[in-house]
């Protein structure tokens, strides 16, 4: 079989040829080997840069890079390899079809690196594109061998001939293999992997050319001689092929090298880039948390005053006025314990809509504080712009709400500040629109008030005395108890006792309790007033027993907030216990409202304190709910009417009915009957008529500290004794000082309030 002058297959002629010995130049096959080892390392690093690459056209180019150099190192090294050969006779080399064979080794390395673009090629993929490439191999080193020009035949070994095709496919195939294995990887251990793969490719290819070489055999005719030519050139021409093979090579790995650097910083400043895009999102979401609230999307107090500062630097510098509007729904706590929490929720949404579609959507601020406190900043020229922003919310929450399949209207109480009227800073201005909104919901919940002076030293005062109210009761200085007599109609005497809380104030006076008690209840003082009262009222009744009052009773008021502690019974019966006092001559007295606050607890803990033996009075009867549905329900004993039924008696004919009515019906429940406030003998011969057990009043006395009490005791006793008459007639010079007044049918201060509600 003759291909290009090739015998492949022909065999040697027995005679008439001369067998020439060849040789090879150790030092260009070591070259070729080198350049062979070479063009494999910048084959895998050409195949890791195309995996690598993100971009189709930066995949291109190192194709062809990878392409070029594994094209070009086979080539050159099979060149260096034909130039390391040494024969015995002259050798040409004919240009067109070595340029030949270098063009089939570059579609060769041209399929192989096409074949390594794929993101993930198959097994069978590999053998088909191994096969293909060793045929081109091969091919490119028999073209190369055929470009030899000499006066010699060219014969090959078919053995050694097909061993060649076989270790251009196998190396083919490991090349392939190795370097898509090695495409992904980095450090040390990837690296050392990448040199061993390209010295045993390298070896591949160097085996498949010398073991081609070795298979030839120059044949010449019997009758020719051997020309033996010292040519020298080849060494020269081989190392210079060697150079400038290695100098390409070594420039594409070099732009490899680099190439992965820029890419690795591309990464890294598309990480740092992402870092940075992450974290700006979180800042904005931590943001939006810190300045803005969850629920309604409001900014809160925390973004509410920072725009506010700057408002209001600007205000101070431009001109103009602000306004601070606090908000408050009014008894929104109702929704939260009928409806759920989560109805609340709703609730405040809808109310946020409400409040955003009433303001300026550009110019004003709308804020959540927390709860149902929302609070609104605007810009206005006078203060009239501020009462028509809010009447305008106040008519748009009007508007009925569903919620839980309920139609439901909201209202809200509203307090206003201005500035610079009645304030230059943030916690000035935020302060007086919330003492404001207090005047807002003291005078009757859905209204609104603006900010004045005397708002502020109300504040102050009651600041102060809760201070000072504090220290009265840590020191206990101060604090005392007055009593006013309980005269029984039935007797003639004083049987009862009310005790009422006094405060001397250092700086005041002596302050009844319209002036501190709401203060105490505001700010959790009022258990522990209520039970300095009980144990001092016990302590006082012990002091009388020892002179003699030992049938004396005492009627102490509890506040309603205490009627929800359970600990009250414990502490009424430590209270009777230290002072040595019976349960039965301590009466409890609770208002209707207090009562009906929370009826099954309250009931509960009402037949505790009444199985301790202590009797229970309601006081103000007819003020409250006067429900009669409860009064069959409680442990009482005593019903009082209170005094806005006898004031104007015997003049309204109205009121005498409805005592008398109220007299008939406690006796009907068995209740005994106390009425308060009686100033005068028409009122006092009224009530004795109409069965009224006992009364209460400034006809008897005014309330008086206990060392003033025995002689005022013992004067309306000693009257009953001596006169047949009514002892009160006879003593009115002198047990009813507010007879003396020229104005009788005025009524007086009440001194005789309990502790639990001011002095009307």
């Amino acid at each position: 079989m003759e291909w290009l002058g090739l015998q492949f297959v022909t065999e040697l002629p027995e005679s008439g040829q001369v067998i020439l010995n060849c040789s090879h130049n150790p030092l260009l096959v070591l070259v070729a080997y080198l350049v062979a080892c070479a063009a494999s390392f910048a084959t895998l690093d050409m195949a890791e840069r195309v995996g690598h690459a993100e971009e189709p056209r930066s995949q291109r180019l190192w194709r062809w890079i990878g392409a070029t150099c594994l094209a070009g190192g086979i080539w050159a090294m099979h060149f260096i390899g034909m130039l390391a050969f040494q024969a015995p006779i002259d050798i040409q080399y004919d240009l067109p079809i070595t340029l030949f064979s270098l063009l089939i080794a570059l579609l060769a390395s041209w399929l192989a690196m096409h074949t390594l673009s794929e993101s993930q090629p198959s097994l069978v993929l590999y053998l088909k594109t191994a096969l293909v490439i060793g045929l081109g191999i091969a091919g490119m080193h028999y073209v190369g061998m055929a470009a030899m020009q000499s006066a010699a035949t060219s014969y090959y070994d078919p053995g050694l001939f097909t061993l060649s095709v076989v270790i251009a496919i196998g190396a083919s195939f490991a090349a392939l293999w190795v370097a898509g294995y090695l495409r992904e990887g980095s450090g040390l251990l990837h690296q050392i992997l990448k040199y061993s793969a390209a010295l045993i490719l390298g070896a591949g290819i160097f085996s498949m050319h010398f073991t081609g070489m070795a298979a030839l055999k120059l044949i010449l005719p019997e009758a020719s001689t051997p020309t033996l030519t010292a040519e020298t050139s080849h060494l020269q021409l081989g190392l210079t092929v060697a150079l400038i093979t290695l100098l390409i090579l070594g420039s594409a790995i070099s732009a490899a090298l680099a190439d992965k650097k820029l890419q690795h910083k591309e990464h890294d400043l598309r990480r740092v880039n992402a870092l940075l895009s992450q974290l700006d999102q979180a800042r904005m979401s931590l943001q939006q948390v810190a300045n803005y609230d969850a629920l309604t999307n409001l900014i809160n107090r925390r973004g509410f005053n920072q725009i506010f500062a700057e408002k209001l630097n600007q205000k101070a510098i431009e001109g103009g006025m602000l306004a601070v509007m606090f908000l408050d729904i009014d008894h929104f706590k109702r929704i939260n314990d009928s409806l759920g929490h989560d109805a609340g929720d709703a609730l405040l949404k809808v109310i946020a809509d409400h409040i955003k579609g009433s303001v300026r959507s550009h110019e004003d601020v709308v804020a959540r504080f927390g709860g149902d406190e929302f609070c609104i900043l605007i810009g206005l020229h006078d203060r009239e712009e501020a009462r028509s922003m809010a009447q305008r919310i106040m008519q748009k929450m009007k508007e009925p709400i569903e919620l839980a399949g309920r139609r439901m209207v909201m209202t809200t109480s509203i307090g206003i500040s201005l500035f610079p009227d009645d304030g230059t800073t943030c916690e000035e201005l935020l302060k007086h629109a919330d003492l404001a909104l207090y005047q807002s919901k003291g005078a009757g919940r859905n209204g609104l008030h603006f900010f004045n002076s005397n708002l502020k030293n109300r504040a102050t005062m009651e600041l102060q005395l809760e201070e000072e109210l504090r220290h009265a009761l840590r020191e206990e200085n101060g604090l005392m108890l007055y009593y006013q007599p309980i005269f029984e109609l039935k007797t003639g005497k004083v049987t009862k006792l009310e005790a009422l809380i006094r405060w001397q104030h250092p700086v005041n006076g002596l302050l009844t309790p319209d002036r501190f008690i709401s203060i105490a209840e505001n700010n959790g003082l009022i258990a522990e007033l209520d039970n300095w009262v009980l144990r001092r009222a016990c302590k006082d009744l012990g002091e009388l027993s020892r002179h003699g009052c030992d049938e004396l009773k005492i009627a102490w008021n509890c506040s309603p907030l205490n009627l929800g502690r359970e600990e009250l019974a414990d502490e009424i019966e430590n209270a009777l216990r230290t002072a040595g006092v019976a349960p039965e001559r301590l009466e409890l007295e609770v208002t209707e409202n207090a009562l009906m606050g929370n009826i099954a607890n309250t009931l509960v803990l009402l037949r505790q304190i009444r199985a301790l033996g202590v009797s229970l009075s309601i006081d103000d009867f007819g003020t409250g709910y006067s429900s009669l549905a409860y009064l069959k329900r409680l442990p009482l004993n005593t019903l009082k009417i209170d005094r806005s039924f006898i004031i104007d008696i015997p003049n309204a004919t109205a009121d005498m009915e409805i005592v008398q009515a109220i007299i008939v019906m406690a006796h009907t429940l068995h209740l005994q009957v106390v009425t308060e406030g009686v100033e005068t003998l028409e009122q006092y011969e009224f009530l004795e008529r109409s069965g009224c057990d006992f009364i209460q009043g400034y006809l008897l006395s005014r309330p008086v500290p206990l060392d003033e009490l025995r002689p005022v005791l013992e004067e309306i006793n000693q009257r009953k004794q001596s006169h047949a008459v009514n002892p009160l007639i006879l003593a009115r010079g002198t047990f009813a000082p507010a007879l003396l007044d020229p104005s009788p049918k005025s009524p007086a201060p009440h001194a005789g309030a309990s502790i639990v509600r001011p002095i009307r």
